[in-house]
């Protein structure tokens, strides 16, 4: 009978030592969560409606890995704005660390903004503005000096024109704007109206609706053509809309850039502007950077180690003619 007992205590011994074996094994080979280190980004991008904007999304999914990091969670909104309106609130209840968001216009944001202040998550404005009274609501606003890169375009027409144009027989000037409340068309449009009514001898004949898209410039541009072709500059706010006013104006007979009959003001200064920049075909290319991703990582980080960011934070541009550029720069060129 003892001999019996012994056995079992000796059994149910080695049992437990399985068990508890088996237990320490589980525990130390658990795979872990990649996803629990992983900062959450939410991004709503405003659309993909031009090649500025393609870049733009490109940098912050370059900058935002999941290598570095981050997890960065990017829903387009088509350049609808509720659909960003709707992106956010499930950035809300999804509880991201941080949310981005590139407006499609300066109005509307108060409620959505204020949400998310409540719910204590902070917010960076990418690229465009809001227009709110209460600032607090998000952390910083980081993108282009859009009304300096209008008066730079300006400017530069001012020089480039002087004493050519009088009251009598003035400066006609087409421009083609951008999609309407967009801080870029509000700014550069601004620039563009002070211009004008500061100078007797310039008119602006007509501003069309381009919506920031190639198709939509090509549209207006060809209309406005059918009965009017007196234009001595075109002050585009972006590449794709200037490219499809080259279109237009190409299918008219009508010259443009260096010697034509049409000088060309473009906003964006992507790769293909600027080779048209070079080889001629346009004047002025005022640039609009979309590299946003590594600026918008230092302020974040900047953020997260409690440090002091600055409400407007402005991303490096410069103008460009053919005299300042090269074919090597243009090759090198991102976007």
């Amino acid at each position: 009978m003892r001999r019996s007992f012994e056995k079992k205590v000796s059994l149910l011994s080695a049992f437990l030592a399985v068990i508890v074996l088996l237990s320490s094994c589980s525990k130390s080979t658990s795979p872990k969560d990649p996803e629990k280190d992983l900062f959450v980004i939410g991004f709503s991008q405003v659309g993909s409606e031009s090649d500025w904007r393609l870049a733009n999304t490109r940098s912050m999914e370059e900058t935002f890995t999941n290598a570095k990091g981050y997890e960065l969670v990017m829903e387009n909104a088509r350049q609808q704005q509720e659909n960003q309106i709707a992106a956010v609130r499930r950035f809300i209840l999804e509880n991201v660390d941080l949310i981005i968001i590139a407006p499609t216009t300066e109005e509307g944001w108060e409620n959505v903004l204020t949400e998310a202040h409540e719910a204590g998550i902070p917010v960076i404005i990418m690229d465009r503005s809001v227009n709110i009274w209460n600032k607090d609501l998000y952390l910083t606003n980081v993108g282009s000096d859009f009304l300096n890169q209008g008066n730079q375009a300006v400017a530069w027409l001012e020089k480039e024109t002087e004493g050519q144009f009088s009251a009598e027989d003035p400066l006609h000037i087409l421009h083609l704007q951008g999609t309407y409340g967009a801080t870029a068309q509000l700014l550069r449009t601004k620039a563009l109206e002070v211009a004008d009514e500061a100078h007797d001898d310039w008119q602006i004949d007509a501003q069309l609706y381009g919506d920031f898209t190639e198709a939509k410039g090509y549209e207006v541009t060809s209309e406005y053509l059918n009965s009017n072709q007196d234009i001595d500059v075109i002050y585009s706010e972006n590449d794709n809309m200037t490219f499809g006013a080259m279109r237009a104006l190409d299918e008219a007979g009508i010259t443009y850039g260096e010697g034509g009959q049409v000088k060309i003001i473009t906003f964006d200064a992507t790769k293909k502007a600027l080779q048209y920049c070079l080889d001629g075909k346009i004047d002025l290319c005022v640039e609009c950077n979309p590299l946003h991703g590594p600026l918008v990582e230092e302020l974040i980080k900047k953020y997260r180690a409690g440090e002091p960011i600055d409400k407007i934070v402005y991303i490096e541009e410069a103008v460009y003619t053919r005299q300042n550029l090269t074919q090597k720069f243009i090759d090198l060129r991102t976007y």
